[in-house]
C-alpha cells in the first residue's frame, strides 16, 4: 500500500513539473501570412511579427512569434504549405490570408474552403486561432464584397475565433502609412497596426496559455 501511495505522488510530482514547465516556457505563435506578414519592403526587423513580438514583450508575456508570410501567397497557397509553416510545438496562429485572392478576383467560395481547412487542420492540431480579416476593394462590386468579407466573420463564428476584422485598419489608403505601392505597409504603417491588434493578440496569448495547462 505504502509503495502505491507513493508511486502515485510520484506521478502526480511529475505531472505537475511537466505542467509547471509547459507554463513557463513561451507562448509559440506563428504568423501565418502573405506578403502584408513577411514585411514586403522592410527589414526584418519592422515586419509585423518582430514588432508584435516585441510589443507583447512590453506586456510582460513571453513569446516567441516566427514569420511565416509568404509575399503573393493566396488562401490555397497556404493551405498548400500549412503543415511545414506550423511545425509541431506551436501553440498559436496568426492566420492573415485572403488580400491576394480579393485582388485577383479569385471566386470567394475557393477563399472560403481554403480558409475554412486551415482553421480545421490547426484546430484539430490544438492550435489557437486568431483570424485577421480582409476588406474587398470597392471596384469589384458590392456582391463580390459581401461574400468576400463575411468569410471571416463566419468562419470565426462558427468555430469559436479571435477575430480582428480588418487587417489593415486605420492604415488602408493612408499615404502616410503606406509604400509607394499604396498596398504594403511602411514601417510606421507596422506600428500601426500592431498598436491596434495588440489587445487581440494579448487575448490570443491568453487562450493558448490555457489550453496548453489543460
Amino acid at each position: 500500500m505504502v509503495q502505491t501511495v507513493v508511486a502515485v505522488a510520484f506521478t502526480f510530482a511529475i505531472a505537475a513539473g511537466a505542467a509547471a514547465a509547459a507554463a513557463d516556457r513561451p507562448v509559440r505563435i506563428v504568423a501565418f501570412g502573405d506578403s502584408l506578414t513577411a514585411g514586403l519592403g522592410l527589414p526584418a526587423a519592422d515586419a509585423l511579427p518582430a514588432k508584435l513580438e516585441k510589443a507583447l514583450r512590453a506586456k510582460g508575456l513571453a513569446v516567441d512569434i516566427s514569420n511565416a508570410g509568404v509575399s503573393g501567397d493566396t488562401a490555397s497557397g497556404g493551405l498548400a504549405r500549412l503543415d511545414w509553416s506550423v511545425p509541431d510545438g506551436t501553440d498559436a496562429v496568426i492566420v492573415e490570408l485572403g488580400a491576394n485572392d480579393m485582388l485577383r478576383g479569385i471566386d470567394p467560395k475557393v477563399t472560403r474552403a481554403a480558409l475554412a481547412e486551415i482553421v480545421r487542420r490547426l484546430a484539430e492540431r490544438h492550435i489557437v486561432i486568431l483570424l485577421a480579416g480582409m476588406r474587398a476593394a470597392p471596384n469589384l462590386g458590392p456582391d463580390y464584397g459581401q461574400a468576400f468579407e463575411t468569410i471571416y466573420s463566419d468562419l470565426a463564428a462558427r468555430n469559436d475565433l479571435l477575430l480582428y476584422p480588418f487587417f489593415l485598419d486605420g492604415v488602408a489608403a493612408d499615404p502616410k502609412l503606406n509604400q509607394r505601392d499604396g498596398l504594403h505597409p511602411t514601417a510606421a504603417g507596422v506600428d500601426a497596426i500592431v498598436a491596434r491588434i495588440l489587445p487581440k493578440a494579448q487575448e490570443l496569448v491568453a487562450r493558448a496559455r490555457d489550453k496548453r495547462v489543460m
